[in-house]
């Protein structure tokens, strides 16, 4: 069931790719796979090339693939070791979702860093992996100026593009 999903998805994204997106497997193995999203315009993150991995599980689609950033990014709802602060990567996960609706998912958390689980991850324990995005979940409450910047810099110093993005 799994393999035969994952192939139809990679089938599906290679037809028809979310905007700014793109994604497929690393080398043969179809349960492991890499993902570029392409920073949205008129956000801190524009112009970066953030990777991430896509794992699936056995089990997919009824459990979520595991999605990490690669690329170090500023974000209040993306900790410090790539883990995403999603609803859809956890609780919210339903079989009828696809790798394509949830790239297109985690792009639109870069538009509004306010989505993610209730409350974000400052109200997250992770221990010292989840300090940075406690603290630019701060700094977005209290100073949305200062985030802003934070997050540019961070973009511009981390989200190059490689030759194979996008």
């Amino acid at each position: 069931m799994a393999l035969s999903r994952i192939q139809k998805e990679l089938r599906d994204l290679q037809k028809d790719p979310p905007a700014g997106c793109s994604a497929g497997p690393v080398g043969d193995d179809l349960f492991h796979w890499q993902a570029c999203i392409v920073g949205p315009p008129d956000t801190p993150y524009a112009g970066g090339f953030f990777r991430l991995s896509i794992d699936f599980p056995i089990d997919y689609p009824f459990k979520p693939p595991r999605v990490e950033f690669k690329t170090r990014i500023y974000h209040a709802n993306i900790f410090e070791t790539g883990w995403i602060c999603l609803d859809l990567l956890q609780t919210a996960w339903s079989p009828a979702l696809t790798i394509a609706k949830l790239l297109l998912s985690i792009s639109s958390l870069l538009n509004d860093p306010s989505q993610g689980l209730e409350g974000g991850p400052m109200h997250v324990t992770q221990g010292k992996n989840g300090m940075e995005a406690r603290r630019a979940g701060e700094v977005y409450h209290l100073d949305r100026a200062r985030y802003d910047q934070l997050a540019r810099e961070w973009t511009e110093k981390y989200a190059k593009p490689d030759d194979g993005d996008m």
